[in-house]
Formats: C-alpha cells, structure tokens, sequence
C-alpha cells in the first residue's frame, strides 16, 4: 500500500503541474497519469478495481458539495440561466445523441443513456480552466456554470432511473417500484432528521468536539447518506447530493466546505487516475478512426448545439463561440453512468468501454481547443470595431469630470445635490453604455486627446476633476491639461503613492489617493473595537493622517531615488512607534 500511495502521488505531482504548465488543466494531468502508470502504460500500479471503487468517493464528495451550493435564494437568482439554457442543452443534446446512437445500433435504453451521459460536460475541468484564466464573473462564465450546475442536478435523476431502466435483467437489482419507495422513504427521513437531529449534533460538535472531530461528523454524514441510498439499490452520489442540499441554507455549509474540500480534491483526482488506469487505450490503437471519429463528432455536435441555442437566445456570437467550446467535452459523470450502466447490464461491456475511451479523448482534446480559440479564433474573429469618440457639443460648464468609474460618479452625484452643472467623459465604451442606463449624461472619448478637451470646453471651466483609473493615462491627461489650460486647477484622484508623487510633479492643486479615507475609517473601527474611546481614536487616526501628509511631502523630494525611499520608509515606521510615546492612549475600563 505504501509503495502504490508513493507511486500515485509521484505520477501526479510530476504530470499534473506539467499538464497545467502548458494549459491543457489538472484534470487531463490526472488522466494521462493514471494511463501513464495503468495496464495500458507501465502497467506499474496493482489493485486497478480496488482503487476504482475507492476513487468514487471523490464524485460522492463533489456531489455533495454541489448539494451545498443549492442554496434556495442562489437558485432563484440563476432560474433562467440554470433551468432555461441549462435545461435546453441538456435536453437538446441528449435527444440528438441519443438518436445518433440508436442509428448506430444501441439498445433504446442504452442510447438513451448514452444520449444524456455524453450530454454531460466537465464540471471540473471547465471550472477550474475558467476560474484559471480569472473568466468566472465574466458572462461566459455564468452561463457556463448555470449549464454545469443543471447537468449536475440532472445527474441525480439519471443515477435514480438505472435500476428502474435496468428492469429484470440483474438479480442484485430490486423490483423499480419498491427501489423508489425506499427512496422516497429515506428522503423523508433525511428531511426530517437534518432539522431534528443532524443540525443539532453539529452545535454539539463544534462545541465540544473541536475542528477534527467536526470534519469526521461531515463526512459521516456523506458516507452515511451513501449508504442508504446503495442499501436501497440507488447510488451513492444521490444520498451525498440529497445530504448537500438538505445543509444549504444552514448555518455550517462553510464550515462544511472547508472540511470536506480537501478530501474532496485528492479523491477527485484519484478518480480521474483510476479512469485513465482503467480506460481500454487500446481501443484507440486497435479501432483509431472509430474513436477519434467519434470524439471529434462528439464535440462538433455537442458545439454546433450549444452555439445554435446561444445564437437563438441573442447572446454574442463570440461569447457564444467561447462557451460551446469551453463545454463541448464529455464529463467526470459520464464515467459513473456509463460504469452503473454496465453493471445493471444497459450497456455491455465493450461499449461501455468504446464510450468511456470517447469521453477521455474529448477531455484531451478540450483544453487543446481552447488554447486554439484563445490564439487564433479569438484575434482573428473577435477584432472589435473601433467606435467613434462622441460628438460633444455641449454648453460650457463649471466642472469637467475626466473618468466616470467609481470615484467620478461619486463627485458628480455630489455635484448633482447641490446642482452644480458637468461634463463627464470616459474613454471606456463598455463603461460609458453601462453608466447611461442608470440615466448618465457623460460621453465617450479620450481625455489624452487636446481636440477633445476643447470640445468639452475645459478652457474655460472652473476646475478640472481627474478621477481615471489607469496611472499611464491620468498623468498624459494632467500633463495636456497643465500644458495647454494652466489657468485650470486639476483635482485628482491617485491610485497609490507613485501616481500621487508624478501628480504633484505636474502641480495638481488637490489629490486624494482612493483608498486613504476608507483605509483610516477601517483603521479607527479597529481602534474602537479595541476599547479605545472616540477622543482617543480620533486623535489617533489625526495625528496619523497629519504625519502621512508630511511623510508624502518629504518623500516626493526623494521618490526617484530606491535607496533614499527604503531609508525614508524604516525611518517612518520608527517614528510611528514613538509617536504617541510622550502621551500613552488610555484604554476604557
């Protein structure tokens, strides 16, 4: 056992950031380490099926926290995304599938199967490739996670129909009707028990028990909901995802993940290990264009589907483009219906095989077809057409605000309360459409450019407000603005001390770096919170904000010299120690 856990551990540590090195994600280094070290490579590590079995409960731990993830007003925030797209993809692809393998000569049942289980994308791997490339907020990435999270939920009923579609033909299975009693039975009892006894054990544990012990009740939980669901003939993911979303609106479904997700991590990729151990390879030497060409068939249809039912929904074509890429793969839960299939005797074993080969493939070729559409497709189709600056024709007004983000919509909502007139402008198209819907009067253009400063009439504003994000372009726009409006005072807001020392560089009449005030106001609850009273907090965050203001003077004298910097900056913090020295600050009682 020791050599074999050495081994697994040697396979992955050294494919897994390989695979990940060069983009191709954790969840393909898994595979080809466990092809790599199984029958079909070195054929070093024994005891495949009993690793294969173990492996599973990385899927029953996914399920279960993809249980957690239901919260009730989550689900309810998503409902079109998640039921809508999520549902039609699933119902669209499946039926197509499921045809194309009943042409190819595939039992009803098993092409059925077949249809829904190559449906199935990788939650893992698309996620994990998502939140990688930082896409996850993005719009391709909520409705990529809306289609996961609605083929994850579809999974549960698929795993609860395979004794049901199974019939007579398995003697360990039970009659349909009395697995589903079972069931139904079991659920109630889980309803029932998570409010009177599940929740109320946890409080117990969490008080008395410590961190350890709170983990073992977690996963007691899992394995145990497992249990009952394999003692009623249903599957083990099933009791893991019902126990997930009976503890979703609960006060410890944090607390939950955190003690599971690790586990949750190393059995999941010991699955995908044992699934590259026991995939037949060599299907795909003995029959290469059979599996290759139904591979690429695979995600070309899966693709064409998704894209299609973006396109009819409105959606960008490349966004479009970049999602049914992203989910054209076969997923970690084709492997568990295809493995139940085969033991409930829907599938017999070489097209369980056949199918199970597919899916691998088409997860290889995943992270390659990204890397293709992030490359090549992404420059070559998605070339933005260059929009025009607006035409500002505009009044003079008092205040020009340069940078309409955050900080600018604040200054101008002020200005607003007391109704003093402004031009907005801001070089962002994105910002600038989104802004006006929330009724905005600001237009589109670069403030770097003289021409377009003379038509916002800044020659003869008041003053000159610069709230831009970028450092580069704020210190161009200050610059054009000294050169050719000196008579305009510049107000302006800093990202950090750099950006403050190149303003006052330029001679800004006023700036404020973003995060100062708010950072102090934090620093003054801390205080608070500490005991110190309000006239000692106050003269605290004072004298600091006063010493800052000095420190910033001084060392804007000296910024462009490193070695004076980092001696200015030690000498600092020495004199913020005994600043207060002469004076103790008095605690309450």
């Amino acid at each position: 056992m020791l050599n074999q856990t050495v081994l697994f551990l040697l396979a992955a540590v050294l494919l897994v950031p390989l695979c990940t090195r060069f983009g191709l994600g954790a969840v393909l280094g898994y595979l080809i380490a466990g092809v790599a070290i199984g029958p079909a490579g070195l054929d070093v590590a024994s005891h495949v099926d009993g690793i294969a079995h173990l492996s599973e409960l990385g899927i029953v731990l996914l399920l279960f926290l993809i249980g957690l993830e239901l919260q009730p007003a989550r689900l309810w925030v998503l409902r079109r995304l998640v039921f809508g797209m999520g549902g039609a993809q699933v119902l669209v692809t499946g039926a197509v599938l499921a045809l194309i393998a009943y042409g190819l000569g595939l039992s009803t049942k098993a092409a059925l199967v077949a249809g829904l289980g190559l449906a199935m994308s990788s939650t893992a791997m698309v996620m994990q490739t998502l939140a990688e490339k930082g896409q996850l907020a993005t719009r391709q990435g909520r409705e990529a996670f809306a289609i996961l999270l609605f083929q994850d939920l579809a999974v549960i009923p698929l795993l609860a129909l395979m004794p049901l579609l199974s019939g007579e033909h398995v003697d360990h299975a039970q009659p349909g009707w009395q697995a589903a009693a079972k069931a139904i039975a079991i659920i109630a009892g889980a309803i029932i028990a998570s409010r009177t006894i599940v929740r109320p054990l946890f409080r117990i544990v969490i008080k008395f028990g410590g961190r350890d012990i709170f983990t073992a009740a977690a996963l007691l939980l899992v394995l145990g909901m497992a249990m009952l669901m394999v003692g009623v003939g249903l599957s083990a993911s099933l009791g893991a995802f019902l126990a997930g979303v009976l503890l979703a609106d609960s006060e410890y479904r944090h607390e939950l993940e955190a003690a599971i997700g690790p586990f949750k991590g190393l059995l999941l990729g010991l699955f995908f290990m044992a699934v590259g151990m026991t995939t037949n390879i060599g299907l795909l030497f003995h029959e290469p264009l059979l599996v290759v060409g139904l591979a690429v068939g695979l995600i070309a249809i899966k693709a064409l589907i998704l894209f299609a039912l973006r396109l009819v929904l409105k959606s960008p074509p490349a966004t479009a483009r970049k999602l049914a890429i992203s989910l054209a793969q076969g997923g970690e839960f084709a492997f568990v219906l295809f493995g139940l299939a085969t033991d409930y005797r829907i599938f017999d074993q070489y097209h369980a095989e056949l199918l199970m080969v597919v899916v691998s493939l088409s997860m290889v070729l995943s992270p390659l077809l990204m890397l293709l559409d992030d490359k090549v497709l992404t420059p070559l189709l998605d070339r933005e057409e260059i929009r025009p600056f607006d035409n500002i024709d505009v009044e003079s007004h008092p205040v020009i605000i340069a940078g309409f983000g955050r900080v600018g919509q604040v200054v101008s909502r002020i200005l607003n309360m007391r109704g003093i007139a402004f031009t907005a402008v801001d070089n962002s198209p994105q910002q600038v459409d989104f802004v006006r819907k929330f009724g905005n009067n600001i237009y589109y253009g670069d403030p770097t450019h003289l021409n377009l400063l003379y038509a916002a009439k800044v020659d003869q504003a008041k003053l000159f407000v610069l709230a831009m994000d970028d450092v580069e372009t704020s210190i161009k726009t200050a610059i054009l603005v000294r050169k050719h409006f000196p008579h305009v005072p510049i107000y302006a807001r800093a990202r950090n001390r750099f950006h403050s020392y190149k303003l006052m560089d330029l001679g800004v009449k006023m700036l404020v770096r973003e995060t100062l005030l708010s950072s102090i106001d934090l620093g003054a609850g801390v205080l608070r919170e500490l005991g110190l009273n309000d006239s000692e907090v106050e003269r605290t965050v004072t004298a600091f904000r006063d010493f800052d203001s000095k420190l910033l003077l001084q060392q804007h004298a000296v910024y462009q010299d490193e070695a004076l910097m980092i001696q200015s900056s030690k000498q600092a913090v020495d004199d913020l120690k005994t600043l207060f020295e002469s004076a103790p600050v008095e605690q309450e009682g």
